[in-house]
């Protein structure tokens, strides 16, 4: 799982040509990236669809197409740089010679991003124990290499000779990426390696009893999320199915009463209650008159993955970024998703998650408050902020903006050009770091 933060999607449609709304998705694109065979004839709850428009082995947006994260091949040179506008020239230049869909921050500030990230792990981690790390959706490998080449330069000897990297990657393509990139240290292949597998297959992990950390960089925006839906105020929820029409030739949403054990999980977390319990007669009447249909995208990828993570390895610390807001989305309903990709040459927005069937990315924004009641809520935890349990924190969490994280745990100085401007710490305003530690205060 691999993706991209919103400045580089906003700045590879100026670069590359003028933005393009989808008016006939069908019309000149490939069958196969339009298969229908992506759900067979059986309908499928919303978060299958979205999973195999993204991973189907066949069909999917990323396990055929590592072509889509970019790869910046040399270190940005950002203290000979003069300010904003040459760094937006260079950008321009990096899309032209590279003709990709995205570049995420850890490939434009290589190594600084991945060093700020190893720095917080060795602040906080016991090191007299052996250092496991687990990376989801490691990308090219960047990152890895990055966290290793940093251990190895700063921490004690003993800590890199001892310490384990698994990435775990769902894209095969990516995985091998990734092993040839941190292969490029002969030193860190004995200490790495890639399971190409779905991180959220609980089948996949064995238990690790012992403090590991992992790192999860633009990897919520592309789980797999469910949808949630009421004709008017004071229906009840329903959730919602994918279907093929009778031709076949269409897909169209159908609803059914909840059911569905993740989404209702997914709604207890949220506090959303599954019927409106005695509406009042004038609620009712204005609903009526007035109705207003409800809409809700529940993060339900992100809860059975922390449910996994939280059941193989129980003393993990988590650190994980991701948009927390995106712009200009055309879908309707709470959390809903940008859908979106690249045809010669040309950046095309669909109008629904239904139109993207293999030949696009379907991202969503990380409510971080929501991501730290799931976090708790899966490690057994009481809710934050609930006093009603007697039940001892077994999570210490923070949220931080993008910047005061690199503030805090990278090197500034290395990302900011010669007037002063650091498009790390200020381009930064839609992405945020969640840290999430074990405590042993469990009374």
């Amino acid at each position: 799982m691999f993706s991209r933060f919103v400045l580089s999607k906003a700045q590879s449609f100026f670069f590359n040509t003028s933005k393009v709304i989808s008016s006939d998705p069908f019309g000149s694109t490939s069958s196969d990236f339009f298969s229908t065979q992506i759900i067979g004839d059986n309908p499928v709850i919303v978060r299958d669809f979205i999973h195999g428009a993204l991973y189907d082995p066949n069909h999917g947006y990323f396990s055929q197409r590592s072509g889509s994260v970019g790869v910046v091949e040399r270190t940005i040179k950002f203290n000979q740089l003069e300010g904003q506008k040459a760094y937006m020239k260079l950008l321009d230049k990096l899309y032209k010679q590279s003709d990709v869909s995205w570049f995420t921050p850890v490939e434009l500030f290589k190594p600084w991003y991945a060093h700020g990230i190893a720095e917080s792990i060795m602040r906080t981690a016991d090191l007299s124990v052996p250092l496991k790390i687990f990376e989801i959706g490691g990308g090219s490998g960047t990152c890895a290499r990055g966290i290793m080449d940093y251990i190895k330069l700063n921490a004690p000897t003993r800590v890199y000779n001892n310490m384990t990297y698994t990435s775990v990657e769902i894209s095969s393509s990516l995985a091998k990426k990734q092993a040839e990139t941190v292969g490029e240290v002969a030193s860190h292949s004995s200490k790495f390696k890639v399971e190409c597998r779905d991180a959220a297959d609980q089948s996949g992990w064995s238990k690790v009893e012992q403090p590991c950390w992992v790192i999860m960089l633009e990897v919520l925006d592309n789980l797999p999320h469910d949808i949630i839906y009421s004709e008017h105020q004071v229906s009840p929820w329903m959730e919602v199915w994918v279907e093929k029409k009778q031709d076949g030739s269409e897909l169209s949403e159908s609803y059914r009463p909840l059911q569905d054990s993740l989404i209702k999980n997914c709604m207890n977390v949220l506090d959303l209650e599954e019927d409106d319990m005695s509406p009042g007669i004038a609620a009712r009447i204005w609903a009526k008159v007035f109705p207003k249909p409800r809409r809700c995208w529940l993060p339900t990828g992100c809860l059975k993955l922390l449910q996994v993570l939280h059941g193989a390895l129980p003393k993990m610390s988590l650190i994980a970024s991701d948009f927390s807001y995106l712009p200009d989305v055309r879908m309707h309903g709470e959390r809903a998703p940008l859908v979106s990709t690249k045809r010669d040459g040309h950046s095309i927005d669909y109008n629904s998650y239904l139109e993207a069937k293999g030949d696009a990315d379907i991202f969503f924004p990380t409510d971080f408050w929501l991501l730290e009641r799931i976090d708790h809520y899966c490690s057994g935890s009481p809710m934050p902020h609930d006093k009603s349990s007697k039940r001892g924190k077994k999570r210490r969490t923070i949220i931080l903006d993008t910047s005061a994280f690199m503030d805090e745990f990278g090197l500034p100085t290395k990302t900011r050009t010669k007037d002063g401007y650091n498009p790390l710490l200020d381009d930064f305003k839609n992405t945020k770091f969640y840290l999430s530690v074990p405590t042993h205060n469990t009374k």
